[in-house]
């Protein structure tokens, strides 16, 4: 079966862990990435054929995020071709409280393909990972919405429950929410960074307004501004998207990954640690 396995995005935040679980299990899947041989690109659907090609089993996800304009015609086309080659079963990793992620989740459901539906919350590695970490890292931390609860989940733990949901068809036509065990807000997870690493950390209370003109002076990227105002706008406000569930629990057996423990793991990595100044 090692050959029967892609995971499309094996080189992101759950896809490489996925791809450790799966080796973990003497599965050697096939890695969907541009740089991967056969290489996996979603702006060229050329490579698709070859990439999916063998392919029994697939995780599946999309970059930025499925919520994004594009993303539901690209899970449209990939998923016909999956159905076309054979593959019997994809794993689709889906975002909590996302209306245009669920539109995504059915044209899966639809197909007649094997399924079943990853649903995150947002990532604790998004602190350490992604686009919350400058702000760790220049003491300066800046965000709207400071007293939201939200159930963050560690990836780790959402790896580990898809690469086994992957496996296991007893999982078929199910859709899996996953979150942290707890809800906690921007403000409580400043200070557990700041008490954990012993740096001094400002958190500056601003409107979504003043964040969005941020990220434009920063020069990212238009889809991503697009998307991190829609997740603030629409998604953690959702109440959907405040409730924890224990699926993560139900399916591998234990609790989920607490936000305290993200934070001592990663504080011990030292990737938090301010940047000596030149």
């Amino acid at each position: 079966m090692n050959s029967q396995v892609l995971v499309i995005g094996g080189t992101g935040k759950t896809g490489s862990r996925v791809v450790q679980h799966l080796q973990k299990n003497g599965i050697e899947p096939r890695i969907g990435s541009r740089n991967a041989n056969p290489g996996f690109d979603w702006d060229n659907k050329e490579t698709w054929v070859k990439a999916l090609s063998g392919i029994e089993r697939m995780y599946v996800t999309y970059y930025p995020d499925l919520a994004v304009p594009g993303a539901k015609e690209a899970i449209t086309s990939l998923t016909h071709l999956a159905v076309e080659l054979g593959v019997k079963k994809m794993v689709l990793l889906s975002g909590k409280g996302e209306t245009e992620a669920e539109a995504c989740e059915e044209i899966v459901a639809k197909s007649g393909i094997g399924y079943t539906i990853v649903r995150a919350s947002w990532f604790n590695q998004n602190w350490s990972e992604s686009f919350f970490l400058d702000g760790i890292l220049s003491g300066e931390v800046a965000l709207p919405l400071s007293d939201v609860l939200i159930p963050f989940v560690d990836a780790d733990d959402i790896a580990a429950v898809a690469a086994k949901v992957l496996m296991d068809d007893g999982y078929n036509g199910q859709i899996v929410e996953v979150t942290g065990p707890e809800l906690v807000t921007f403000e409580k997870i400043v200070d557990l960074i700041a008490e954990s690493t012993g740096r001094k950390l400002n958190l500056h209370k601003i409107s979504l307004a003043e964040y969005v003109d941020g990220m434009k002076a920063a020069g990212l990227p238009g889809d991503v501004i697009w998307l991190i105002e829609y997740l603030f706008s629409h998604v953690l406000t959702n109440p959907e998207n405040q409730k924890i569930s224990h699926d993560i629990e139900t399916i591998l057996g234990r609790k989920a990954k607490t936000f305290a423990q993200y934070v001592a793991d990663t504080a011990s990595s030292g990737v938090w640690n301010q940047p000596v100044e030149a």
